[in-house]
């Protein structure tokens, strides 16, 4: 691999402004081209955004990557992940260009909850139990049958927002004709999963994998509803902090054995390695942890916490997993906490405004601010998105890492922002 990284990252969110903040951090990054960036990829050093070529036009991708001399592609998002741009760079970007992220085999286990469900299933990793419908009848049927609290599930990619954890049989009943028959979440809600309502608590675990070796971050724990004390509707992740003090030394050893490991060996021995970032989601229950999800890039929000504690180089550890040697390189975590807070405009995660003016003040000393839904052009920082903007610190304790990413929040303005003030209240409750 040429000791020169010329990366070419695909996205616009938080989870990508963090990675290109960590990778610049590394001696070894020339520069980063992130197609198309936002308001705050717009201003790193060492940094360009490409807004003139679509995330989804894998061709144009190609094209500029080899006239840019581009030598890494990391794809953030699920979506070109899942369409397969691994495949179509490793088929015609040329023997220059080194890939970070699953192929659209491997993809599939976020790209359908159904087959990631039977893969559990095939080799024994613990989880809820369920059953996939592609037929209304039938899952309404079912439906009927049980007596146990069920979550209803989109198989397909619904941008985090597919998950329904109905109250009762009526809201049940009511979630399964949205999705399948209504299309709330388009072509999704095709195929659907019911399974067993877990009680616990939730965690998600990110691990690079070379298709053969795991190196994970800390657990972190995402608040995926837009309210208070876990209220109101989901959303893409409204903050996170790491590590959780749900999941122990002991408890993490023990998800690396029954959970990542067969998980990762699993793919392996059916044909498709996984080479990238793993995120597992988990729930812990009273018989021990059990999978929700997988997804096959990096969490957002979580990203923006764990590599905040993240001591080692990322591009070291990316090009080690494109080059099947993640055995030979360490991971490095710090021992302080991180926390997270997202800050959405007004309405999300319903219909909101775009085009907002936001104005930041300086930001106090260890808070880093990852912005994901704006945008800036003519010297004016503007919303475009749900999701707007977080701000992240580290502490060596999680009370002080939580009052300082509050401090950072103080310094954000702009009209209807809107975030939740009990990022991580539970943990610090208890």
């Amino acid at each position: 691999m040429a000791d020169k990284l010329r990366i070419l990252l695909v996205g616009n969110g938080g989870r990508e402004h963090a990675i290109a903040w960590k990778l610049l951090q590394s001696p070894r990054v020339e520069h980063i081209f992130i197609v198309p960036g936002n308001g705050g990829t717009a201003n790193l050093a060492k940094a360009t955004n490409v807004s003139t070529i679509k995330q989804e036009d894998f061709p144009a991708l190609v094209q500029f990557a080899k006239e840019n001399s581009a030598n890494v592609l990391i794809p953030g998002p699920e979506a070109p992940l899942v369409a397969g741009i691994v495949d179509y760079f490793q088929k015609n970007g040329g023997e220059g260009i080194q890939c970070f992220g699953p192929s659209e085999a491997a993809a599939r286990m976020e790209g359908s909850k159904t087959f990631a469900k039977d893969f559990m299933k095939r080799h024994g990793i613990p989880t809820a139990a369920y059953e996939n419908f592609s037929s209304y009848d039938r899952a309404k049927d079912y439906l009927e049958s049980v007596s146990h609290d069920v979550v209803i599930k989109a198989s397909g990619l619904a941008a985090g927002k597919g998950v329904i954890i109905p109250q009762s049989k009526e809201e049940a009943h009511s979630a399964l004709k949205e999705v399948m028959l209504d299309k709330e979440f388009g072509a999704a809600g095709d195929e659907v999963v019911i399974e067993e309502f877990l009680e616990g608590d939730e965690l998600s675990i990110l691990s690079f994998s070379d298709g053969t070796t795991i190196r994970s971050l800390p657990p972190a724990q995402d608040h995926k509803r837009i309210g208070d004390g876990d209220t109101g509707p989901n959303t893409g992740g409204m903050g996170t902090y790491a590590p959780t003090r749900i999941a122990p030394p002991e408890i993490v050893d023990r998800i690396h054995k029954e959970v990542l490991q067969p998980t990762i060996d699993g793919m392996k021995a059916e044909g498709f390695p996984f080479n990238g970032v793993l995120f597992t989601g988990l729930m812990m229950t009273k018989s021990g942890p059990k999978v929700l999800e997988y997804n096959v890039r990096f969490g957002d929000p979580e990203t923006q916490s764990l590599l905040c504690l993240m001591e080692s180089d990322l591009a070291d550890v990316m090009v080690a997993c494109t080059e099947q040697r993640l055995k030979d390189v360490e991971v490095k975590v710090s021992d302080k906490s991180a926390a997270t807070v997202v800050v959405a405009a007004g309405g999300y995660p319903g219909s909101y405004a775009k085009g907002t003016v936001m104005k930041l003040d300086p930001m106090p000393e260890d808070v880093v601010l990852f912005h994901a839904g704006t945008s800036f052009a003519e010297n004016t920082l503007k919303t475009s998105g749900g999701r707007v903007i977080a701000s992240t610190a580290a502490a060596s304790t999680l009370e002080e890492a939580v009052a300082k990413a509050y401090k950072g929040v103080e310094c954000i303005h702009f009209e209807g922002m809107q975030y939740r003030k009990d990022i991580a209240g539970r943990a610090l409750k208890k």
